[in-house]
């Protein structure tokens, strides 16, 4: 068995107790549970770091494991303390509280006990100003808990010398790390790696889910190469122990950025790039999240290993389009160095990397607003009201059909902006403080400031999911086509089948399946997916965070598509009632039955600048596009696809065959992992609903 495969059965495996974590949150707000905000959660983080009890897993390589979260405290003192904690609330992700890309940069270039010097060092400048030391001194208070944290790790490493039950090489290399991030800045590249995982478990520690890793290739590369040049590694040695970190990571979307355009232009493709899509590869698990920035001089060679590892049936990397995210992101401000160091958090969000507050986002169901244009503002199946712009039979044109629509769904987006409002913003900022997580943000330490109160050099942002973009863009066209060119039908017809789900109009409804369908290359019906995003752009680039970020769009669903159908009316594209939505920005499954090269000549068509957060294009090809062949063939295809403007592609590759038979014996495909969406998961976990969805998906042969 591989040390990789041992430590994921050992990682995973309970500890002693009761996982508890606000256990030892409580233990340090009982020292003053009067205290001021900063100082109440600072002495919480400190004993969550503290308190716990660090352990040693045989097969580690990197020390720090979830194990140290368990408790054997009785039953009526975890029911005492869960209460005491609670009282105090805590913010969530609609609050900014994760979903975040740490300035992993900074540390390891400073070191810990340099950071701490920083603190100390704006706490000099600010000592004037009381409120802001308050907030030094809970980040002071949290980064020497952290410091203990890897001190008590240490230790146990110590524990751990002369037991027969460790490999004592792996026990020396922990010790030597803990031992030396104690006293300053990592000089190896197993001391930056190890520092990296320690900061990545506090953040699990703290309960904060979907923590990037950033550009993980060019912030180790320095110590990579130091290593390599002067003989200390191999990249076979590399491998082994980014494997080792990998393995712990399939259980949440941790995004992994890699690759993109540096300032001069070039490709920022690097040796230790090759070493982490090999280590993916090899963990063969659902994450990390691992997404490429791809340019327009990515190396052939590399670019082909990763479809390679996609070929796999894993269906990462995703492939991100440089040459549209950066114009993308430039729109809000940012300045150049800091865009070409952005990075990807969640599934696949655009977000600058350790200089703005959390991410959010929510979902925005395009589709639901027909149906309030063919019934007066309201829908019965979801029991929701839009407004009311009068009786379809008074629509005489496309055009004025579309002002309509356009009106509903310019309501829509101030309904979808004000309940975000309202959310983001309804508790007081100051008194939900994160001194740990301030530090890892740029200035926050500089400015005394939280993360989520100025500290940051950009405002938040906020990505609103505008969900259904094949559905939309082919209801518009079946409209177009079937009422207003052809006239088979009156809206007014129209209405009563949608309403009918219908039932009884059989004759209708092949007639509008039958209209052009988005993803064959017809302008006829991509007009209406460019003006999808163009319009829904416009409704939400007027808006603003509660600190004056953008809300940007982002055409993506997670596995939203499913639920949103569940709820939305029969469309005119000849969805049923129930039926998902189409997913992201794909086209409706098996609509788009020209090929794969129309199907991303269509969806290539919109300008993906306007959508700063990110787009999705899940597509599947069967197994034989994979051989070494036609691995060129997909790879042309793929950046013609990106010169034309597409924004992201990601790709399964496990026949319609094989995820059947997974369905009915899925005691067979245990291992069998696949590209949900914006995420990857093992198939036979998957709820009936999301395998069906992607079973589904027109194969591309």
């Amino acid at each position: 068995m591989k040390l990789f495969e041992q430590l994921d059965a050992q990682y995973f495996a309970d500890g002693e107790g009761v996982y508890a974590p606000y256990y030892f949150r409580f233990l340090g707000f009982k020292q003053d549970l009067a205290a001021a905000p900063s100082p109440l959660r600072a002495n919480g983080i400190y004993a969550l770091f503290t308190e716990t009890d660090p352990q040693i897993l045989p097969a580690e390589w990197f020390a720090g494991n979830r194990r140290a979260l368990y408790t054997t405290a009785d039953e009526m003192t975890l029911a005492y303390a869960k209460t005491t904690v609670e009282q105090f609330g805590e913010r969530d992700f609609f609050m900014n509280k994760d979903h975040y890309a740490p300035n992993y940069d900074h540390i390891l270039t400073v070191g810990l006990p340099a950071l701490i010097a920083e603190v100390d060092a704006s706490l000099a400048t600010w000592q004037e100003d009381a409120q802001k030391c308050e907030t030094l001194h809970g980040m002071k208070r949290a980064l020497e808990g952290f410091y203990r944290m890897i001190e008590n790790h240490g230790e146990a490493a110590k524990a751990c010398r002369g037991n027969d039950d460790y490999d004592q090489a792996r026990v020396e290399f922990i010790l030597h790390n803990c031992e030396a991030l104690l006293h300053g800045a990592p000089q190896t590249f197993g001391e930056a790696l190890q520092l990296v995982w320690f900061c990545h478990t506090a953040f699990l520690m703290e309960d904060r889910y979907a923590m990037a890793l950033g550009r993980l290739d060019q912030y180790l590369y320095p110590f990579y190469k130091a290593d390599i040049d002067s003989g200390r590694i191999t990249d076979e040695q590399v491998i082994e122990l980014l494997e080792n970190v990998f393995i712990r990571l399939k259980n949440d979307v941790v995004n992994i950025c890699i690759g993109g355009t540096n300032m001069d232009g070039s490709c920022a493709v690097n040796p230790l790039t090759y070493c982490i899509v090999r280590a993916v590869g090899n963990c063969n698990i659902p994450g990390p999240n691992l997404s490429l920035r791809v340019t327009e001089n990515t190396p052939d060679d590399f670019m082909d290993l990763c479809l390679q590892v996609i070929g796999t049936g894993l269906g990462y990397p995703a492939l991100m389009n440089d040459a549209v995210m950066l114009p993308a992101l430039k729109a809000y401000g940012y300045r150049d160095e800091d865009i070409h160091n952005f990075s990807m958090v969640g599934c696949m969000e655009n977000f600058i990397t350790g200089m703005q507050p959390p991410w959010t986002d929510g979902r925005f169901d395009t589709p639901r607003y027909l149906d309030y244009l063919f019934n007066n503002g309201r829908s019965e199946t979801n029991r929701s009201i839009g407004i009311d712009t009068g009786d379809v039979e008074t629509i005489g044109s496309m055009d004025e059909f579309m002002t309509r629509f356009e009106a509903q769904l310019a309501h829509g987006a101030a309904e979808y902006y004000a309940w975000f409002k309202n959310h983001n913003n309804s508790i007081c900022q100051e008194n939900f403080p994160e001194p740990f997580l301030s530090c890892f943000c740029y200035d926050c330490i500089g400015r005394g400031l939280d993360i989520n109160n100025g500290g940051s050099i950009y405002p938040s942002v906020h990505g609103v999911a505008i969900m259904g973009i094949g559905t939309t863009a082919d209801s518009l066209a079946a409209i177009e086509k079937v009422v207003f060119v052809d006239k088979i039908a009156s809206l007014t017809e129209l209405k009563a089948a949608l309403n009918a789900n219908f039932e009884g109009y059989e004759t209708l409804r092949e007639a509008l399946l039958a209209a052009p369908k988005y993803g064959n290359n017809d302008d006829f019906v991509d007009k209406y997916a460019v003006w999808f995003v163009k319009y829904l752009a416009s409704c939400f680039k007027q808006y603003k965070t509660r600190d004056g970020g953008g809300i940007y769009i982002d055409v993506s669903a997670n596995i939203s598509n499913i639920s949103a159908g569940t709820i939305i009316n029969a469309t005119p594209d000849g969805r049923k009632r129930g039926e998902p939505l189409s997913d992201a920005a794909s086209p409706s499954y098996g609509r788009d039955v020209r090929g794969a090269t129309s199907t991303l000549l269509s969806v290539s068509k919109p300008d993906f600048t306007d959508v700063a957060c990110g787009s999705v294009l899940n597509q599947k090809y069967s197994p034989a596009m994979f051989t070494p062949e036609n691995r060129k063939k997909l790879l042309a295809l793929i950046r013609t696809y990106f010169k034309r403007g597409g924004q992201e592609i990601q790709i399964n590759s496990t026949s319609r065959e094989v995820l059947m038979d997974a369905m009915e014996h899925p005691e067979k495909y245990g291992s069998l992992v696949v590209r949900v969406s914006g995420f990857s998961a093992f198939y036979t976990t998957l709820d009936r609903a999301v395998q069906l969805d992607i079973l589904n998906r027109t194969q591309q042969g």
